[in-house]
């Protein structure tokens, strides 16, 4: 959602829908949590500022009243949260347009300081265009509206001076004249508007009235103030007198750029940060310069020990950049990936998909050039968070990336760096921390103090320790802010004197550890044991079988993986959170990664490891296979984002399983994932699980598991190269897998799977037809894709008629079942025997529905693939703009899913474009760049270049040269692929 506060209220949902916002009160509440940006605002305040010096008679209950209207007002937004601070909105500063125009214009302000008045003008204006009228308009009467909304319209003024010093500096002096002449004329006695109005009338030319100007201010200055201009003003004018000022002239005209060939992708939905939960504090310093050296580096790593800050420093130091940003977090990471995996993990976490609507057999590109691909046009800033697990993996990946994407910059986080040639370092340690002697006042101003202070009026508001006492105990814990934060959490339990007898007592390891380890990771452990020896027992044994689970949980699957009462689960829980142990937030509860580690170590020691992964990996079994069937039908989409928050501990779950050799739990939950990974892309991942889970499975399939065997084998056999498919031993393969089943399967998705790995059926189309209808369940999606398989036969073998029948009634069963997928896999099939009719309009308008699917799945693979088609059936109708917007829209699909492929598939239709226009030499740059970027060695690539050599020979041809060899390339690859019908004009 996004709010608005820079003119009248306003909400917008995430359709763009514009909310009703409420009476008077409820609004200026809004606002004013707004304000704070996802801040705790203290009751008492917020009580002072909505009702000032005549609250109601029970302040407390009215204000419980309106949270309880805004609650209704915003029921799928975000939630109002009672925190031991106050209320709280969860919003990200950047929903809010007060914010996001706060940080645009100081990165404005930093551009002009840099002397880069292109990019300050470009910040400044993204800014200013946010105001739709005066600050808190409709919430005036508010006590707290005045002061903020006068804040916020100086920051206004200001914005409008800088970015009109920069315009100056650019020679637009002609163009500002008279938004100058407005300015000055509203405030005539502020310095900054008439010292930039006299400038500008000077280097046009008009210095006689820059000098008026001069005299109109010195009369207001003396009539208003009595005193004289100030002298930055007088400065100024005597320059001008001097002839010290010079006239720079109008701008020139500058020349409009030639358009390129095919646009630049637009930039895909940045990557979501992590909303701020507490305020940021000591890191300011820090902040600028990893601002300051991004701006002149590529590769930034702010580096540390666990427990610094490094997180919350990088994503505050990027939360206000300007340009397209992503975020990757490689903390849930198990085991040690290799750099195409890495890849994988990356790509998916900006959004990018490796496989598409219909997919055929071989392994795709490597998911290194995918990523490479996706990225090399755009201009993004890439944060990957929590590298030092991964760090020489990550090296090589960052490396490869930036050497190919030139307008790439990378911020990662780690405990040491990357170790690559130009990578800015930005070191982050302890908080900086008072003097031993330092009097009390002196003592609270220090960033460790600061920190103490806030987080211990958190937790205990009645409390005000001694800052003296405080800064003892900061420098007992180094400054590290996760160990202030833990320490101040005690608080609640223990007092300040209390607190630091166990710091001394306990931390005997921060002032002498091992000589053999690094000092700060002393540190962090000792904190993370002291503050594990202060739980109860029945509270650690919670905390360590917790750390199981990857990337969070719900409180359902912690009650049930670690057995325990319902009652006493959420007691020992909610205690943990107490301690600051356990985040929680959205439903669900995470714990840090460093006391994560620490309690993984704990759960070893008990010899509960086993155990634990057993009772993990049954659970999320349960919860793939009750999903798996809702994949089918109308709440697809509201599954598809269940499996996604889910996705680390399934997977987790997965390799667990495989690594301790159970090859039961492995299979059965690739039969229960097969068609998640399908929906959302994920066929690599899916690819090398499989592999893995058959590998421990042996030569032949365990009792009652022949089809999550099969369904295994077929999946690895997606990463097998051409002739090298990955069929396990004694005999089994795809086609004898099937042709063993003797009744209906278990696992629907099997012939699908079968056809897209194995291709069309050796045997005939015929025996595949029967197989289907002897395998054919009662389960009306399977019915269904059962007659999309046969309507795919038929058409092959040009049964239009039959063919039609099938695919009509297989659509109508999966418009039925409200199935997406389903239907967007006929609708294709559809519109291919549409267009082999010749009936090219029911092609496109049979393409837009699919199109229409391809987008609620959120498919960018699937929308490039669309696209290119529809392109297609347009040429063939004559519409040459509309099949024109539809190959540069899929060229930017592609590129925007890392699939080249799919990009130059498009692009060869913009050549095709070309050459019917008699633009030849048009033609041939893009079949050049085409092949360029297509990848080879699987099906789907190998099919475009035979497209692209095809049009390479006769390009050639027409232009009087001799084309055999490419020809001769086409006709290669067409028979490596068996493709017999394959003919030289492509069809």
């Amino acid at each position: 959602m996004r709010f608005g506060v820079l003119g009248p209220t306003q909400v917008w949902d995430v359709s763009g829908r514009q909310l009703s916002v409420g009476g008077p009160r409820v609004r200026a509440l809004l606002v004013r949590l707004l304000l704070a940006a996802g801040e705790p605002v203290p009751t008492d305040r917020l009580i002072d500022d909505l009702y000032g010096a005549e609250p109601p008679a029970r302040p407390g209950n009215a204000l419980q009243a309106q949270v309880s209207r805004l609650r209704r007002m915003l029921p799928v937004g975000p939630a109002v949260e009672l925190h031991p601070a106050g209320y709280r909105l969860a919003v990200a500063p950047e929903q809010v347009d007060a914010h996001q125009f706060t940080r645009y214009a100081a990165a404005g302000r930093r551009a002009l300081t840099r002397d880069d008045p292109h990019r300050a003008v470009q910040l400044l204006t993204d800014a200013l265009e946010l105001w739709r009228g005066p600050a808190l308009a409709d919430v005036a009467e508010a006590p707290f509206a005045a002061a903020t909304a006068h804040r916020l319209s100086e920051l206004r003024t200001e914005a409008i001076c800088d970015r009109a010093e920069a315009r100056l500096r650019l020679g637009e002096a002609t163009l500002l004249i008279n938004e100058l002449s407005g300015l000055v004329a509203e405030y005539p006695l502020r310095e900054r508007p008439r010292a930039l109005l006299m400038r500008a009338l000077v280097a046009v030319g008009r210095t006689a009235e820059a000098l008026e100007s001069f005299a109109q201010g010195r009369r207001l200055f003396a009539d208003e103030l009595g005193v004289d201009p100030p002298a930055e003003l007088s400065r100024l004018h005597v320059a001008i007198l001097r002839g010290e000022l010079p006239p720079r002239g109008s701008p020139s005209t500058t020349a409009v750029a030639p358009v390129p060939p095919t646009p630049d992708p637009p930039p895909a939905p940045p990557g979501p940060l992590p909303a701020p939960l507490t305020s940021f504090i000591g890191r300011e310093r820090e902040r600028e310069r990893v601002r300051d050296l991004l701006t002149d580096h590529r590769l930034v790593t702010v580096v540390g020990p666990g427990g610094a800050g490094k997180t919350r420093l990088a994503v505050e130091a990027v939360r206000d950049w300007p340009g397209e940003l992503g975020f990757v977090d490689l903390a849930p990471l198990v085991g040690r990936p290799t750099t195409a995996e890495l890849a994988r993990v990356v790509g998916s976490g900006l959004g990018l998909r490796d496989a598409g609507l219909r997919a055929r057999g071989g392994p795709g590109p490597d998911p290194r050039q995918r990523l490479v691909h996706a990225l090399a046009r755009r201009s993004l800033l890439l944060l990957l968070d929590n590298c030092e697990h991964v760090v020489a993996e990550v090296a090589e990946l960052v490396g490869e990336l930036l050497a190919a994407c030139p307008q790439l910059r990378i911020l990662t986080t780690s405990r040491e760096p990357l170790g690559l040639t130009g990578e800015a370092l930005c070191p982050v340690s302890g908080l900086p921390l008072p003097p031993p002697d330092a009097p009390p006042a002196e003592a609270a101003t220090y960033p460790a103090v600061r920190l103490f202070l806030e987080r211990a009026a958190e937790q205990v508001p009645s409390e005000r320790p001694d800052p003296v006492v405080a800064g003892h105990v900061c420098r007992m814990l180094d400054g590290i802010p996760l160990a202030i934060e833990l320490a101040a959490a005690r608080l609640r339990s223990l007092s300040m004197s209390e607190l630091a007898a166990r710091l001394h007592d306990r931390f005997a390891l921060l002032s002498r550890g091992s000589r053999t380890a690094a000092p700060r990771h002393q540190t962090l452990r000792a904190v993370v044991e002291w503050s594990w020896d202060l739980l109860t027992e029945p509270e650690r044994a919670l905390a360590r079988r917790l750390t199981v689970f990857v990337g969070g949980a719900t409180l359902p699957a912690v009650e049930h993986v670690v057995e325990g009462p319902a009652g006493e689960v959420l007691d020992l829980l909610t205690r943990l959170v107490d301690k600051s142990l356990v985040e929680a937030g959205g439903g669900r509860y995470r714990m840090l990664e460093t006391v994560r580690a620490y309690g993984a170590e704990q759960l070893a020691h008990a010899g509960e490891t086993a155990a634990m992964h057993r009772a993990h990996a049954t659970f999320f079994l349960a919860l793939a296979r009750t999903a798996d069937p809702q994949l089918r039908g109308p709440d697809q989409l509201t599954w598809l984002s269940l499996l996604d928050t889910e996705r680390d501990n399934l997977h987790a779950a997965l390799q667990r399983s495989i690594a301790a050799g159970d090859a039961v739990t492995a299979l059965r939950l690739i039969g229960a994932l097969t068609m998640y990974w399908w929906l959302r892309g994920h066929r690599g991942t899916a690819a090398r699980m499989a592999s893995q889970a058959l590998t421990v499975a042996g030569a032949s399939p365990p009792p009652d598991l022949q089809e999550e065997y099969l369904l295994a084998t077929l999946l690895s056999n997606l990463d097998a190269p051409p002739g090298a498919r990955a069929a396990p031993a004694a005999g089994w393969s795809e086609r004898s897998g099937l042709n063993q089943l003797h009744h209906p399967p278990r696992q629907p998705f099997l012939f699908y799977l079968s056809a897209v790995s194995s291709g069309p059926p050796a045997a005939g189309f015929a025996e595949e037809a029967a197989l289907h209808e002897r395998l054919s369940s009662a389960d009306p999606w399977s019915q269904a894709l059962t007659r999309v398989g046969q309507g795919m036969l038929r058409l092959w073998q040009g049964e239009w008629g039959e063919a039609e029948r099938d695919l009509t009634a297989a659509l109508a069963r999966f418009q039925e079942l409200a199935e997406r997928w389903g239907s967007m896999l006929a609708l294709s099939a559809l519109a291919e025997l549409a267009g082999q009719r010749g009936d090219h309009a029911t092609a496109l308008t049979t393409l837009d529905s699919a199109l229409t699917l391809a987008g609620a799945l959120g498919s960018e693979v699937d929308r490039a693939e669309l696209l290119r088609v529809r392109a297609d059936s347009r040429l063939k109708l004559e519409d040459v703009a509309g099949a024109a917007a539809d190959f540069t829209e899929a060229i930017a699909c592609g590129q925007r899913a890392g699939a080249p492929e799919l990009a130059a598939a498009a692009r060869r239709g913009l050549a095709e474009l070309a050459r019917r226009r008699g633009d030849r030499m048009a033609a041939r740059e893009l079949v050049e760049q085409a092949l360029m970027e297509c990848p080879r060695g699987w099906f789907g690539a190998d099919a475009t270049r035979i497209d692209l050599l095809t049009l390479r020979a006769e390009l050639a041809e027409a232009d009087g040269e001799s084309a055999t060899g490419w020809r001769t390339a086409a006709a290669e690859l067409a028979a490596a692929y068996h493709l017999e019908t394959w003919s030289t004009d492509g069809q």
